[in-house]
C-alpha cells in the first residue's frame, strides 16, 4: 500500500500535465507595432478590424499600423466588425 500510493500520485500528475491540442488563434485584418524606445523591447497586437482603431491605439504610446499578413478572413470566434447596422460583415 505505502508504494500504490506514491505511483498513483505519480500517474495522475502525468496525466494532468498533458497539454491540451492547441487552438486556432483569431486574427484580424490590422496589427500594432509599439515602439520600443530606448530599451528595445515593444510589443505587436494583431486585433484590430480597421486602420483606425489601430491608430488610436497607438497615438501616445508610439509605434504604426500595418496589414496582418496572417488575417485569412472572418473566422468564427471573431467578434464581429465595427459597422452602421452594429452586426458586422457577416
Amino acid at each position: 500500500m505505502r508504494h500504490i500510493l506514491p505511483a498513483l500520485a505519480l500517474g495522475v500528475l502525468g496525466v494532468a500535465g498533458i497539454p491540451a491540442p492547441a487552438s486556432a488563434e483569431i486574427t484580424y485584418p490590422w496589427c500594432a507595432q509599439y515602439g520600443g524606445g530606448r530599451d528595445g523591447g515593444g510589443g505587436r497586437n494583431c486585433g484590430f478590424w480597421t486602420y483606425g482603431q489601430c491608430r488610436a491605439t497607438v497615438s501616445g504610446v508610439g509605434g504604426y499600423c500595418e496589414r496582418n499578413p496572417m488575417y485569412r478572413g472572418p473566422q468564427r470566434g471573431m467578434i464581429p466588425p465595427p459597422g452602421p447596422s452594429g452586426r458586422g460583415y457577416y
